[in-house]
């Protein structure tokens, strides 16, 4: 096979950007090593900033997101039985979006299914090639085959969306780039319950850890509690989350949050990591490839589009512009919001969390921050602008070029 651009991996980053090259009349190809059910399922974080919701709108993918999302316009924190409220649109003039990610992931997947463009499901890359040659090359096998030979796409540039463990990454060498990575010593555990969700998403900071309460749906809620690394999904019973849950939350009375059916658990481990540059040759790592955000603030798909956008921009000036500016320029521009985003997400990490290193004087500094963030309006709006999203720093003229 040949194709202008080659993608591994469908989830945000590499549906969002072979939406985008479709509709530019670029070709390309998606090449996925899970099932369509496996890929379509995942429970992933489902806050979409304004800039994610516009893009959706632009590529006409917002009919179930209008039908279906909840438009959110609060973000609560707690500590000491306080509630510092947020205000979205009165703070920044904007607010966010609850669709879960594979809800967009089902809706991007249709939509390339329906046009007839090519997406292929079971097709494990096992390779890239002459990154540096005149075509690259990715080689994949079919996994649903129990003899599969080995297949390949000769390819204009590759698009590496396939995550942190994917074979993208591991294409560029290691004195090539530069990798900055920590990892929490604490792990999140996320569970689905059919209960009637709290009115804002609700973080909180208590002396026994941090809590989260969002929600998938009306009525759906995704909540969450810090454990340790090594406490499984399965480690406590139903009644323990739930008691757990209401004391980090200063529920005491049991009045607000609505208990319901657990149906899944995961546990999820944080950390951050950036890899720079972003592109290599002919490869460009995009999403989870090449950076992973913590959780806290819901950053990591949003990001992903971000990348989509950028490298879609860079794509359509070098196929109807004739220039490379955009694709040369692709890993530095992405890497600035890169490191502002890690920077808010970091800082709400710290800010939320009762770590397990901190010192006595390091949680008293911590509850003071929360403290003047209660009462300085400054500070509630520099949290709600970055939680609502960053501006894009690609070209909106992309979608009418395209």
């Amino acid at each position: 096979m040949r194709t202008q651009v080659g993608i591994i991996g469908a989830g945000p980053a590499g549906l969002f950007l072979a939406q985008l090259l479709g509709q530019m009349r670029i070709d390309c190809i998606v090449l996925e090593g899970r099932s369509r059910s496996h890929v379509e399922t995942r429970v992933r974080a489902g806050v979409l900033e304004r800039g994610t919701i516009e893009t959706m709108q632009a590529l006409g993918l917002d009919g179930r997101l209008k039908r279906e999302g909840i438009i959110d316009h609060g973000l609560d924190i707690r500590f000491r039985g306080r509630t510092i409220h947020l205000d979205l649109p009165d703070l920044t003039g904007k607010s966010v979006m609850i669709y879960g990610q594979q809800e967009v992931v089902k809706d991007l997947i249709a939509s390339r299914i329906a046009t007839g463009l090519p997406i292929y499901f079971e097709a494990q890359v096992t390779s890239l090639d002459r990154l540096y040659g005149d075509r690259a090359i990715m080689r994949y096998v079919c996994v649903d085959r129990e003899h599969s030979e080995e297949l390949s796409v000769e390819c204009d540039f590759i698009a590496g969306c396939d995550g942190y463990h994917g074979v993208s990454r591991s294409a560029v060498p290691q004195d090539a780039a530069r990798i900055y990575d920590h990892a929490y010593d604490f792990a999140w555990l996320g569970i689905l319950a059919r209960a009637r969700p709290m009115a804002d998403m609700t973080y909180s900071n208590s002396d026994r850890g941090f809590a989260l309460c969002s929600r998938r749906s009306m009525e759906i809620s995704r909540l969450y509690l810090q454990v340790s690394l090594d406490e499984g999904p399965n480690a406590r019973s139903d009644a323990h989350f739930w008691d757990e849950l209401h004391s980090r939350m200063f529920d005491e009375a049991r009045t607000e949050i609505a208990e319901g059916e657990i149906f899944q658990r995961d546990v999820a481990h944080l950390r951050c990591f950036v890899i720079t540059p972003m592109q290599y040759g002919r490869l460009f790592l995009a999403g989870d490839a090449a950076h992973i955000v913590p959780p806290t603030g819901a950053k990591g798909m949003n990001l992903a589009v971000a990348d989509a956008r950028m490298l879609a921009s860079g794509l359509f000036e070098y196929y109807w512009k004739r220039s490379r500016v955009g694709l040369d320029a692709y890993s530095e521009r992405c890497l600035r919001r890169v490191w502002r985003t890690m920077r808010f997400s970091a800082r709400l990490t710290e800010l939320l969390h009762k770590l397990p290193s901190h010192m006595p004087v390091e949680r008293e500094l911590q509850l003071a921050e929360l403290e003047y963030i209660s009462s300085s309006r400054a500070a509630q709006t520099s949290i709600a602008e970055q939680y609502v999203g960053l501006p894009y720093e690609d070209s909106c003229d992309i979608f009418r070029d395209g």
